[in-house]
């Protein structure tokens, strides 16, 4: 989605400062030898290794962290349950975006240069709408899990069951795989917007479909969502706030009901800490979905530098889901624990309650 969000911005800069003729008289700084390539611009060599330090250390944070929750929730049984499935999934996106998107978009980002083919941009964009509109469906979907547990807590078993959290699961990846298709494999829709390409890109730049109709088209996918995500928060805090009330009360009562004022614990806990992701994800996303859209409109006056960090600035949201589970969750720290420990090489751990201290 960043790739296409972008398109028109990219295209219309490159245009106007990017491309050279015969008529120029020493063709440097060039990403390929031939009329009409991008410019690209050459950062001092300390610049350059700060860069890809730096985005090394987001990819790495992002494939490690997402791998853990990956194997914690397939390992451990008491994990097998609807919600923590999202979250697999969810961590999945987040776990291939790393490895198959982040690394070319780092090259791309310092080299200001394509250097892997048309084909393989297509190819590249193509998993980077399909992993970004993933995590944005699943993370809606989480927050109708949170707001059924939290707001009808006695139905919520019946409900929401693992059958439920698959045709989620599914449909947060068919329905972006297949709109993601449409746009970037149609031969149709690209026919149909002829009225809307503008000026094509330089060579050695990685955007198609250059029009100002993508951005408006993936701004409702991100904002649509976003909107249902803020609403049943706002429900789930107004009553995880009168439940506190009787959870307090719970406590003066009888041993019988230890575990359903456990439960109740950990339905809340569990609101807050996805609602908290949630509020990262926006922070993480509104400045470059903002200016993108803004951008268009003002004839494309974000500096290319600033217009990388916001990339990047989302890029780096899917390294955060993980360190929030770190710091909220101590069943995820007890998994971790064990995982990198390699003591779920041993059969027996995968009984093992990691609720236990809570």
């Amino acid at each position: 989605m960043k790739h296409l969000m972008q398109a028109e911005a990219k295209s219309a800069r490159w245009q106007r400062s990017m491309t050279y003729t015969a008529e120029d008289p020493v063709p440097i700084l060039l990403c390929f030898q031939m009329n009409g390539s991008c410019y690209r611009t050459l950062h001092p060599l300390g610049v350059q290794l700060a860069i890809y330090i730096i985005c090394a250390m987001g990819m790495l944070l992002t494939v490690l962290g997402n791998l853990l929750v990956v194997i914690a929730v397939f390992h451990f049984k008491i994990l097998h349950t609807p919600t923590n499935f999202l979250l697999l999934s969810l961590a999945l996106a987040d776990l291939l975006l790393g490895l198959t998107v982040l690394p070319f978009s780092t090259i791309r980002s310092v080299e200001s240069c394509w250097y892997f083919g048309n084909a393989f941009c297509r190819f590249h964009t193509f998993l980077d709408t399909l992993f970004c509109l993933t995590s944005i469906f699943h993370l809606c979907f989480i927050s109708i899990d949170r707001h059924c547990a939290i707001c009808d807590p006695l139905l919520y078993p019946s409900k929401f069951t693992v059958r439920v959290a698959c045709v989620y699961i599914a449909v947060g990846w068919g329905v972006p795989a297949v709109y993601t298709s449409i746009f970037l494999y149609s031969k149709t829709v690209e026919d149909g917007l002829d009225q809307f390409l503008q000026d094509l890109p330089c060579v050695g730049s990685c955007q198609l479909l250059f029009n100002k109709l993508w951005g408006w088209i993936n701004f409702p996918l991100f904002f649509f969502p976003c909107l249902i995500m803020i609403g049943l928060y706002i429900k789930i805090f107004i009553v995880a706030t009168r439940q506190a009330k009787q959870i307090s009360s719970m406590n003066k009562r009888a041993e019988g009901s230890k575990h359903q004022l456990g439960a109740m614990k950990r339905e809340r806990k569990a609101a807050k800490t996805l609602g908290i992701a949630v509020a990262i994800y926006l922070l993480c996303w509104l400045p470059f979905t903002i200016d993108t859209m803004a951008d268009s409109l003002l004839g494309f006056i974000t500096p290319p530098v600033l217009f990388d960090v916001l990339i990047w600035f989302a890029y780096f949201n899917s390294a955060c889901n993980p360190l929030i589970y770190v710091f909220s969750y101590r069943w995820f720290r007890k998994a971790v624990k064990l995982i990198l420990t390699q003591q779920i090489f041993h059969t027996r751990t995968t009984t093992v309650d990691l609720y236990q201290e809570e």
